[in-house]
């Protein structure tokens, strides 16, 4: 063991050797924890401990797995096999079912699922007689998950006021109730759920001292990994178990606290030296990952976190590469900038795809950068959720779209009859189709002619024929409305948005931001649309977005088969423990990054600048940072600022790269260490929209010399230059915002109607 031991740096080697009392690890990113967490156990066994007196709490399986196999290459394996090694709820549920009868059950109950849980409820709900619109299953499971895991019982939680005022005021005044008759029938069914482990554990040892004496004699030693990750019920029962003998080693990083939304508290590390005064700090600070600008980065990011363990995160790597800034005038160049810059290196520098990681702070980022990386011909695969256009909401309001515009599309018409719920159920679904056969007719041929099967029910009928009229009532507006308009309309008009806003938990809300993107996805198509002939913009409907989305959706499906070499694309949280050689960090701006939902508090802020530091530090040999001046968001074009996160970055760190303007292209070209930080927001003088090729410039001067200028300068009667049209007099002004347009009779040239805030133009002044 000790030729193990000169394996290890100094405070790693420390590290594993402290094995008595309290030891707290602080692991910066890159600085070999989980090496260190290792050995410590294997050290331990090698020194005559009992390994079944060591308990190892984990978050993932798969890290548990790899720490079991890798001690068990370093000791006997079958020793190695005798530590308690796993997931908290995995340990706990090991011991629940020794313990069972003490908390009422039998050693054989059964652990529910989310499914199970959801099916459960809908159940409750069924029998009680309430609307599963007011008390969405899986909105109520989480309320139900927040209570237990903060150890609640639905007693204290029907007797607290402070929470029965809250389900009041949100309209909900019976979650109380269903959580009792939950709780019931799990324990008619000898059932607990997945967060019933961690809190029936917490009674098992508060409610049973004997029990308790019993694992504080067997678990002598407790080790922990991502202690800054535990909640409430974790903290206790590690800390009830680990009082006699206080032999507990914690390992984490403070600075890698992401997780609050799930119940993780900060705190439970931070306040560690307050609950074992004579604990030993050792600080793990040499990063193996990251070049010295990356971690030097990294540094100054987090100083600016008052609640931290401080510590200094160093590299013996060379200096590296300066961060990169991307500058794109729109959130659609920055996903081509990105995209460009990519394809640049593996083209290069001989790199594979897999090289390459892009992250961004929410789910619904995705989009820009995936239409980027297809139409560049870049294979790329999303880690931890589905591609944009593969998610259930954005499928279900594209089926909508898809049946206005062809009714006939029965796929599209089975998935939405019924959804968002309107009291269509599967056995009336199934007996249309069985009457569309039986009469050689489409279903929709069926539903249109009020053809329905003999002794249908008469509420089902006037169900089905709201349904056709409103599906008719949208065709007949597809002449009227452009593409944006039509969308929009018809989101609203099917509530789904509202149904979304109903699971008020982390997944409900990203899928209402993905309904949000598509809006905005399909407003930038129809923005960017220039009529061939004459360079103006054109009004598209639905049935060509739709086509193009078709186009991209079969080119993905066609390029994930037979290749894992891809980029990878993910949010910052689904990126913690991974690493990449060239990391883009995309959307680095006010408002989205920090959230504007997270600037209430300094907590809130705090946490933000922790998942940036997280994104910065998964980058070994480039960081690229990106934001946009322009993003689409509710379908609106609304003006961005850099992210204040960019400004914490020391100026020696960075590069700011200047993009160079072609005709009909834009390409990222050479960095520009002198360029000034964007401390002020600056418009672009170049954009990624294609100039028409068949008109040639009326103006002598550089494109630089036309940027996109705030739509609210522009008056009636002022002269103003364009790039391709030359001179001209603006006649009308029409809409308001960034939806401005304006009406310009041009020297020579004719009338042409412009959208002011692509249109790029320079007002001039003549004498």
């Amino acid at each position: 063991m000790n030729d193990l031991l000169n394996d290890l740096n100094a405070p790693q080697r420390e590290a594993v050797t402290t094995i008595e009392g309290p030891v707290m690890v602080i692991a910066g990113a890159g600085s070999g924890k989980t090496r260190a967490l290792t050995y410590r156990i294997a050290y331990m066994i090698s020194q005559g401990i009992d390994p079944f007196s060591i308990m190892a709490l984990t978050f993932t399986n798969k890290a548990a797995h790899e720490m079991k196999e890798r001690i068990m290459k370093l000791v006997n394996p079958n020793e190695a096999r005798n530590v308690w090694m796993g997931t908290f709820h995995s340990i706990f549920a090991r011991i629940l079912r020794i313990e069972a009868p003490r908390i009422g059950f039998t050693a054989n109950f059964t652990i529910y699922d989310t499914d199970d849980s959801k099916s459960l409820i809908n159940q409750i709900l069924k029998d009680m007689e309430l609307d599963t619109k007011m008390y969405p299953a899986k909105m109520v499971l989480s309320r139900i998950s927040s209570a237990k895991s903060s150890l609640y019982s639905p007693e204290e939680y029907l007797q607290d006021a402070e929470i029965q005022d809250a389900d009041m005021k949100s309209s909900k005044p019976l979650i109380g109730r269903i959580f009792k008759t939950y709780n019931e029938r799990l324990h008619r069914s000898n059932a607990i759920d997945f967060d019933d482990i961690l809190y029936f554990t917490n009674v098992l040892l508060c409610d049973n001292p004997d029990v308790l004496y019993k694992y504080q004699n067997h678990f002598r030693y407790i080790l922990v990994d991502e202690y800054q990750d535990t909640n409430f019920a974790q903290y206790l029962i590690v800390k009830r178990i680990a009082a006699l003998n206080e032999n507990i080693c914690v390992v984490g990083d403070d600075a890698q606290s992401i997780y609050a939304f799930r119940g993780a508290n900060i705190q439970n590390i931070l306040n560690f030296r307050n609950d074992y005064p004579d604990y030993k700090l050792i600080r793990l600070e040499q990063n193996y990952r990251s070049t010295q600008t990356i971690v030097n980065a990294s540094n100054v990011i987090i100083a600016h976190n008052k609640d931290q363990i401080k510590k200094k995160v160093w590299s013996n790597k060379e200096k590296g590469e300066l961060i990169s800034i991307l500058h794109a005038t729109s959130d659609t160049e920055e996903g081509v900038l990105v995209a460009h810059s990519i394809f640049g290196f593996k083209m290069s520098r001989q790199l594979s795809n897999s090289d390459f990681a892009v992250l961004y702070r929410t789910n619904s980022q995705s989009r820009s950068i995936e239409d980027a990386l297809r139409k560049q011909n870049i294979p790329y695969k999303i880690y931890g959720g589905l591609s944009f256009y593969d998610r259930k909401e954005v499928k279900d309001l594209l089926a909508y779209f898809r049946v206005v515009i062809n009714p006939e599309d029965e796929q599209a018409l089975l998935r939405i009859i019924n959804y968002p719920t309107r009291g269509i159920g599967k056995t009336s679904i199934d007996r249309i189709m069985v009457h569309a056969d039986e009469n050689h007719r489409s279903i929709w041929q069926c539903l249109s002619n009020d053809s329905f099967p003999r002794d249908f029910n008469m509420g089902t009928i006037n169900k089905v024929r709201d349904f056709v009229m409103m599906i008719k009532s949208f065709q007949s507006l597809q002449a009227k409305m452009n593409a944006f308009e039509l969308a929009k309309h018809i989101s609203n008009a099917i509530g789904l948005v509202k149904v979304l806003k109903e699971d008020d938990c982390p997944e409900g809300v990203s899928r209402v931001e993905n309904i949000e993107e598509l809006l905005n996805a399909i407003s930038e198509f129809s923005d960017r649309q220039v009529d061939e002939n004459t360079g103006e913009a054109a009004r598209v409907d639905l049935v060509k977005f739709m086509e193009d989305v078709a186009l991209l959706t079969d080119n993905e499906m066609k390029r994930k088969d037979g290749t894992e070499d891809c980029v990878s694309l993910m949010t910052i949280h689904a990126a913690k423990g991974l690493e990449f050689p060239y990391v883009y960090v995309v959307g680095m701006e006010e408002n989205l990054f920090p959230s504007m939902l997270s600037l209430n508090t300094r907590a809130e802020l705090e946490e933000e600048r922790r998942l940036f530091y997280v994104a910065v530090t998964r980058a070994m040999v480039k960081l690229t940072l990106s934001y946009a001046e322009l993003r689409y968001r509710y379908g609106d074009l609304m003006r961005c600022e850099p992210s204040r996160f960019i400004d914490e970055i020391d100026d020696s760190l960075i590069e700011h790269t200047k993009k160079v303007s072609f005709r009909g292209t834009s390409s990222t070209s050479f960095a520009a260490k002198d360029e000034k930080r964007p401390h002020a927001f600056k418009p672009l003088s170049t954009t990624s929209r294609s100039t028409p090729t068949h008109y040639q410039s009326n103006s002598s001067q550089p494109a630089s010399d036309f940027e996109a200028s705030d739509p609210a300068l522009f008056k009636e009667g002022m002269r103003v230059q364009h790039l391709n049209f030359g001179k001209g007099t603006i006649v009308s002004l029409e809409g308001a915002g960034a939806n401005k347009k304006a009406s310009v009779v041009f020297d020579g040239v004719g009338t042409k109607q412009l959208m002011l805030r692509f249109a790029r133009l320079k007002i001039i002044y003549e004498e």
